[in-house]
């Protein structure tokens, strides 16, 4: 006998990024537009499933999380999609957060839900699904031929944005001259801004670049 279990009142999944940036502060760059305009205009009756994917930290939940938000989507995530009852999903769109952690059955199911009406699928992962493993042959099929939206690594535009969002979450006014520096100097991901805003905060000198400059070991 199959137990229905309605899904929790708050779901854990991107309507916040993992960094904490909300999905309205999503700041559109080379590395994410094309994606982001794809998204805007899906679901659009002819391609019921997408899947969006990028390396870590590069924005790719907050971009869900903004399609999420616009299309009133159900937001899984990973393993955990597998406790939710498909009755509750029919003719509702998915956000399927870390896709590829989803067992088969279940992401089966999900897949066939996005074709009814009033259904649609997102998939984000940090591969296209081309490149995980499934042993349904069916499965197999379906994901080779879902059609993949790639976000590169941040530019300079979203990364700005990436550390200003975390400079006010410390609530440190960062210099246009810091920002400049900082954008030269650490990875581009969502992580590296993270860690140089908190290490500047967490220092008792003032956040500005010659301090950023003593903790990165620059050496000028």
């Amino acid at each position: 006998m199959t137990v229905r279990r309605p899904p929790p009142p708050q779901m854990r999944l991107p309507l916040q990024a993992e960094d904490g940036v909300r999905a309205q502060d999503l700041v559109i760059g080379d590395s994410n537009r094309a994606a982001a305009e794809r998204l805007d205009g899906w679901p659009d009756g002819l391609v019921p499933v997408l899947a969006l994917y990028g390396p870590p930290g590069c924005g790719k939940s907050r971009l869900a999380a903004r399609w999420a938000e616009r299309t009133g989507a159900v937001p899984l995530h990973g393993a955990e999609a597998a406790l939710i009852d498909p009755l509750e999903l029919e003719g509702r769109p998915v956000l399927l957060d870390d896709a590829q952690d989803a067992d088969d059955e279940t992401l089966f199911h999900l897949f066939n839900l996005a074709r009814a009406p009033g259904g649609a699928l997102l998939l984000v992962a940090q591969t296209p699904p081309a490149n995980w493993r499934a042993a349904l042959p069916d499965l197999r099929s379906r994901l080779d031929a879902t059609p993949a939206l790639a976000i590169e690594t941040p530019d300079d535009a979203v990364l700005e944005a990436m550390l200003r969002g975390r400079f006010a979450q410390r609530a440190i006014t960062p210099s246009d001259d810091l920002i400049a520096y900082l954008l030269r100097r650490i990875d581009r991901s969502a992580q590296a801004a993270a860690d140089i805003v908190d290490r500047l905060h967490a220092d008792p000198r003032p956040a500005t670049r010659a301090t950023a400059r003593l903790l990165l070991n620059d050496p000028g």
